[in-house]
């Protein structure tokens, strides 16, 4: 039988602490305001401490960690707000509502900021497509995201999805948003004196998502599907009505804070507003607009259900936003008011059932120190492999690694979403990175010669293998991609993926991790403003324990200076074909998809990245954007040299032919997945120029060949043709891959 505590997912001696904390014995409500706010979904108690580590400043950051959403300067004039989260349990016991409430809860994060949500990512991580539940997954998980993205308006510009075993049932599913706001009209989650209304805005409240956070915090079992009802349902044309409804009271300036319905509902959304305004509460919940009969207090305050909003107002201003509500049909109600002292005081018509500080709440949350112990597979897989395994045809090779679920196109999922609502994309899913338009007629009035490049990686494999120099890579990778299309990498949000911090070979991971990610920022110039860290995501069932790979996702967002000088990743004309970057290594096989699909492993020493050398690179590219001398840039990752130049090759009327050579295997060279290169195509008459310019900045460059009318791929290896295909032909194996899977 379960103790009262554990009910709530507190531990024994959390529960002694909650008590000492009160002074006494908590009410129900009270005890689940604590279980909500001290889970680890809420108040990372494993994870805080190594959080500490990632630089979160520069001139242009105006909001860093501690709001709903990080705040960057793109100039004096245009703002931007961007976060990405994680809804990885909800959506394994629910694909649909669960990936459809992450997309409607992110963008809940970057309007409380007071911005117009512009853009979506999403980073999805599924099963082998031949295990059983997984087809179902995709199909619900793309489908809920498509459908609430769609629907309320926002585009879906951009993400990745990768299929490995670790995720067979703990699916991955990170939602990330962006927005615009004026410069310097940012909102946080804070109210400024006591006596201020705190208006509930939005949706009504039902039974849907209660114990969100707790059932988030621990990791699936044989009992899942008793978890469905934990999940909540959202409405996507609620959400729609909400953005604008709050960007109409933002534009009159009658908000002075706002905190989105999130996790712990309510209650958790009062705690967090009352703790950063070190003040207060009255709440009223026999105020709060319901869907369901017979809610009693614990329900109404840790209700999750969606298209929430609690907006702090000066009491005279109150009808103005019943106003602004019945216009947009929303429901809207005073539910409480901000007080000088620091309690929290709940009351249910006249009956007190909370009196607790929010200090309590978010302080006095617990922090452990987990144990840490490097595993024992470390040792096993990081050996060298390049010596061991055969070689293999170049030409086999790539027909196994084009039909690879991690290289294939993802056409089949990304053409489910809508990517152009808005008329601001100019760069499509399917390259390095989305590029959007700074160009926003009402509510706010923007427009910019400028844009944005956002580009999202987490690559786990590599991580599992070395999880310092993997963190390293995924961070550089995110902020090349940024670079490629001609942008300065300005800052990330991250979601931190992890298996039970309870084992100390996954804390051992964690820490690992996030001190990689610490210094590629560090050396790249590239704070941390936002995030979100995901733990649990382990599964405990007959078969044993499964944790995923170590997995941290990274958002880059940079600046285009012009977005009239936007490089994509598409071979144009009969020109010329460069590697440039970091070429002096030998080319390692460790961690890379080759080696996966082609010999059945998952092991290696994989390739480190050389910092110094990629921020240099980042520059390089810029500089030749902003020249017009290069007319495309694409980096090598998942795959390898030939897929990236494949990727340049198809939706284009051009084949390639290829004189390289070099010391190395060609299965080696062409396969495997160095850091800091990177593929760019030039005008004959501006070689010389390209070529002097990545000289001058410390880097090396390789004549690769030149692209060729006719849509043929030659490579010559050597002075030896190894490979002689028609690019269409490789386009259909590479494009229908994926659906044949699904």
């Amino acid at each position: 039988m379960e103790k009262l505590w554990e009910v709530h997912g507190l531990t024994e001696e959390e529960y002694r602490r909650a008590r000492e904390g009160l002074g006494r014995e908590p009410t129900e409500v009270e005890l689940g305001l604590i279980g909500a706010l001290w889970s680890e979904h809420c108040s990372y108690k494993s994870s805080k401490r190594f959080l500490r580590m990632l630089p979160t400043e520069a001139p242009w950051v105006v909001q860093g960690p501690g709001e709903n959403a990080g705040v960057i300067k793109i100039d004096e004039e245009v703002w931007v707000a961007f976060k990405i989260e994680s809804h990885n349990h909800p959506s394994f016991i629910e694909p649909f509502n669960g990936a459809a409430t992450g997309v409607g809860g992110i963008i809940r994060d970057v309007l409380s900021m007071g911005a117009r949500p512009i853009a979506l990512l999403d980073s999805l991580r599924f099963g082998e497509p031949e295990e059983g539940a997984t087809k179902s997954l995709v199909k619900g998980v793309v489908k809920g995201i498509s459908s609430y993205g769609n629907s309320i308006g926002v585009p879906t510009v951009g993400g990745e999805t990768f299929f490995e075993g670790s995720y067979k049932t703990n699916p991955l599913v990170n939602a990330f948003c962006i927005g615009v706001i004026p410069g310097g009209r940012m909102i946080r989650a804070r109210a400024t004196e006591a006596g201020q209304s705190l208006v509930l805005l939005g949706s009504s409240t039902g039974r849907d998502g209660i114990h969100g956070a707790v059932m988030a915090s621990y990791e699936m079992g044989e009992d899942t599907e008793d978890k469905r009802p934990n999940v909540q349902v959202g409405d996507p044309f609620f959400g729609k009505k909400l953005i604008e409804a709050v960007l109409d009271l933002v534009e009159t300036g009658v908000v002075v804070g706002m905190q989105d319905l999130g996790a712990a509902g309510l209650g958790g959304s009062i705690a967090e507003l009352c703790y950063k305004s070190k003040m207060g509460a009255e709440v009223y919940l026999d105020r709060v607009p319901l869907r369901e009969k017979d809610m009693n207090p614990y329900e109404i305050l840790l209700s999750e259900s969606q298209e929430r909003m609690i907006l702090v107002v000066d009491e005279g201003n109150v009808a103005l936003v019943e106003n602004v509500a019945r216009k947009y049909h929303l429901e809207s109600a005073v539910v409480g008011r901000t007080t000088e002292e620091e309690a929290i005081k709940v009351f249910f018509g006249k009956e007190l059932v909370a009196d607790i500080s929010s200090g309590l709440l978010v302080e006095k949350a617990p922090s452990y120190e987990r144990d840490i112990k490097e595993p024992e597979y470390i040792k096993a897989v990081r050996t060298s492999v390049e010596t061991q395994i055969p070689e293999v045809s170049p030409d086999q090779a790539l027909m196994t690694l084009l039909r690879s679920p991690n290289v294939c196109s993802k056409r089949w999922i990304f053409s489910q979403y809508d990517y152009e609502v808005g008329t601001n994309t100019v760069l499509k899913p399917g390259g390095d990175s989305a590029v959007l338009r700074i160009k926003w007629v009402e509510k706010p009035e923007i427009r910019s010669q400028k844009g944005i490049a956002i580009s999202c990686e987490g690559n786990g494999r590599i991580v599992f293998l070395d999880p310092l120099e993997g963190a390293k890579n995924v961070v550089a990778e995110a902020c090349r991609n940024v670079a490629c299309v001609g942008a300065k990498p300005l800052a990330i949000t991250d979601c931190l993926n992890f298996g039970n911090p309870e084992r100390p070979e996954v804390m051992w991971q964690f820490a690992k991790a996030v001190e990689g990610m610490a210094l590629a920022c560090e050396v790249l110039g590239v704070p941390v403003v936002s995030g979100n860290v995901s733990l649990y995501n382990e599964t405990v069932d007959s078969s044993g324990i499964r944790n995923i790979y170590p997995t941290p996702t990274v958002v880059c967002v940079g600046v285009i200076e012009d977005i009239n000088r936007t490089v994509d990743h598409l071979f144009k004309d009969t020109d010329e074909i460069l590697l440039v970057g970091d070429l002096s290594r030998p080319s390692v096989l460790g961690g890379s998809e080759f080696l996966k699909v082609v010999h059945g492993k998952v092991e290696g020493v994989i390739p480190a990245v050389d910092l110094e050398k990629e921020k240099k690179l980042h520059e390089l590219l810029r500089d030749l954007a902003e020249k017009d001398i290069i007319n495309s840039a694409h980096d090598i990752s998942t795959g390898g040299l030939l897929i990236a130049i494949l990727e340049c090759l198809f939706s284009t009327p051009f084949g390639a032919e290829l004189d390289i050579y070099c010391e190395e295997r060609p299965d080696l060279y062409l396969f495997s997945e160095m850091p800091t290169r990177v593929v760019v195509s030039v005008n004959p008459s501006d070689l010389d120029a390209v070529k002097e310019k990545v000289e001058d900045a410390g880097l090396e460059w390789f004549h690769l060949g030149r692209v060729v009318s006719g849509g043929n791929l030659v490579v010559g290896f050597n002075g030896k043709e190894i490979i002689s295909r028609s690019v269409k032909e490789l386009m259909e194996v590479w494009e229908r891959s994926l659906e044949e899977m699904l």
